[in-house]
């Protein structure tokens, strides 16, 4: 289960998220027509045993995938898309330290720049010219007022600061892995593999669904990358009461 700390962030944001998504709740696995977007208007959200995986799985009122952002041609300012699944583990399970926020696993498109360095998505032999290309990350998620009352962040690292980092970090000044877990889109829906070996104990896991809009802020510093808008929440408060299924 979250830390205390953790609770306190998600009730502080559940009002950030109500004001930026601006409809009333659902619980996850109910009926759309929260989102403007048919492709961000969550239908339902789970995860699920596989085998030796688990899979992460999000169906949509739209087309799954369909909507990116609009490059702009450059980092600062820049927009990234994302289906985000906000957890109950804790920062540890993915090789941060511990109890650093609220963590979450999060398959994003952002067409103005690249932080998958050891992936080459597209195939054409460049590994840095494929972020439009829908990918996935673990981020750490914190408040910061400087994104908007009550908002949330992917947690920046302090300059000087030498915090225990996953193996497959992109090496952005952020609580960000980029384990290489490819998305599989199907029409309404979104999934994707992760292989239960790497996530340690998940058995009292709990988990929401999110899509939203985030934003690298115009100067390139902290805070680097901000939630600027919510697009659909599936529990409408961040209440992560998805539990995994058998």
């Amino acid at each position: 289960m979250l830390k205390a700390h953790s609770g306190k962030w998600l009730a502080s944001i559940g009002a950030f998220v109500m004001m930026t998504a601006g409809a009333a709740a659902h619980p996850i696995g109910a009926e759309s027509g929260n989102a403007e977007q048919a492709d961000f208007d969550i239908v339902s959200t789970e995860i699920v045993r596989d085998g030796d995986n688990l899979v992460f799985r999000m169906s949509v009122n739209g087309k799954a995938g369909q909507t990116k952002p609009s490059p702009s041609g450059k980092l600062a300012g820049s927009t990234v898309y994302s289906y985000v699944w906000p957890t109950s583990l804790n920062s540890s399970a993915v090789g941060f330290d511990a109890d650093q926020g609220i963590l979450a696993f999060a398959a994003t498109s952002h067409p103005d720049f690249d932080d998958t360095p050891l992936y080459d998505e597209n195939g054409d032999g460049d590994k840095a010219n494929d972020g439009d290309l829908w990918h996935t990350h673990w981020v750490v998620l914190g408040p910061d007022e400087a994104c908007g009352k009550g908002a949330l962040k992917v947690k920046d690292i302090p300059e000087g600061a030498k915090p225990k980092l996953p193996a497959t970090w992109p090496g952005l000044p952020l609580l960000i892995d980029s384990p290489g877990y490819e998305p599989k889109v199907a029409e309404a829906e979104l999934s994707i593999s992760v292989p239960t070996a790497a996530l340690g104990p998940v058995d009292d896991m709990h988990f929401d669904g999110v899509t939203a809009g985030l934003q690298v802020n115009a100067s390139v510093h902290a805070p680097l990358l901000c939630v600027a808008n919510v697009f659909d929440v599936a529990s409408g408060d961040l209440s992560l009461p998805g539990v995994l299924m058998k």
